[in-house]
């Protein structure tokens, strides 16, 4: 019978290096691929093929897999969806992966339609920062842009998330050309403003959503911002993604960019998802995975589970193909996991 070491028992070999030497300490993990809006580049209006939730991995078998990660030397965890907070009693699983001392940092990726309800009890389980969907300022835009009226419930879920305490509280505004890129000036000074840091991202071809969302090159907009906001840029590490970020010389504003299409950053990936069913993908814009729910219910020991995820890291590509295969990924970005 095969051997199978604990983390524990390989010492320093137990960190997690893919193929192409790059050591992975990221794990993010969807909770839910259900949502209450549909943004135009990221599900369908209409869709309705949402998994079924007896495929959901329960709280018990996503501590399992994130402990696993944990001892392979993944110290970050990001909960997303769909939209997360739509996973009833979210709290308690924080609360359960943050007593793990290998987890130092756990985060959440929201549409905030939903915090004004959670973000205390979030903040107090264990989440320490958020990432919040927020495309335009302009109320009828963002109705457009999500398929229904959500603008003055993020808002609100805003305020919710400063209260709480939650530093720092990122807004993602996906720039497309011809919806909302002439409002990025103004979203900036709104950041500046509140406290927030805006992160400008360009849209990903996955499925016919993200394939027929209006891409706009970011590049040209962070030299506009650079002078006019006269950024400079940060050297220190705000997160462990991968955006890069500039700040205000008086310090009172910091932008970041995200450019998987003009700029990627796949020589640097240090990330994998774990969507709601138990799927691991490796990638975006690839379509490596690997099931671990058949393994889980099972009934797989702790030291295959960690065997397994380092069979299934070996599949990670060395980088994606949206700009060589743009319609390559039919999945949608809701169902593979923010």
């Amino acid at each position: 019978m095969k051997k199978f070491l604990s983390s524990a028992e390989q010492g320093q070999d137990a960190q997690l290096i893919d193929r192409f030497g790059r050591q992975l300490n990221y794990l993010r993990v969807s909770v839910t691929d259900k949502c209450d809006l549909r943004c135009s580049y990221c599900m369908p209006k209409g869709f309705n093929g949402f998994e079924e939730p007896e495929n959901w991995l329960s709280f018990a078998e996503i501590e399992r897999v994130v402990a696993a990660f944990g001892r392979m030397g993944v110290g970050r965890v990001r909960l997303t969806g769909g939209e997360p907070l739509l996973r009833r009693n979210l709290p308690q699983l924080v609360q359960s992966l943050a007593s793990h001392p290998e987890i130092r940092d756990i985060s959440l990726s929201t549409n905030a339609t939903q915090l004004h309800k959670h973000a205390d009890a979030l903040y107090q389980a264990g989440v320490s920062r958020i990432n919040v969907s927020l495309d335009s300022l302009d109320k009828a835009c963002m109705e457009n842009i999500t398929g229904r009226d959500s603008f003055a419930s993020i808002m609100a879920g805003l305020q919710a998330g400063k209260r709480a305490g939650f530093k720092p509280i990122k807004l993602n505004m996906v720039v497309m050309g011809g919806v909302n890129e002439h409002e990025v000036k103004r979203m900036a000074e709104f950041c500046f403003n509140e406290g927030f840091i805006l992160r400008l991202i360009e849209a990903m071809p996955m499925g016919s959503t993200g394939q027929n969302s209006q891409y706009r090159d970011i590049g040209p907009i962070r030299d506009e911002l650079v002078k006019q906001f006269d950024l400079v840029p940060v050297a220190e590490e705000l997160g462990g993604g991968p955006a890069r970020y500039w700040s205000s010389r008086d310090g009172q504003g910091t932008i970041g960019f995200i450019s998987p299409i003009s700029q990627h950053f796949c020589a640097t990936c240090n990330r994998v998802r774990l969507a709601v069913d138990g799927t691991l993908y490796m990638c975006l814009g690839q379509d490596e995975k690997f099931e671990l729910r058949p393994l889980l219910r099972a009934g797989i020991s702790d030291q295959e589970l960690e065997q397994a995820i380092r069979e299934a890291i070996e599949l990670k590509p060395e980088r994606h193909e949206f700009t060589t295969q743009k319609h390559k990924i039919i999945r949608f970005m809701s169902q593979t996991g923010g």
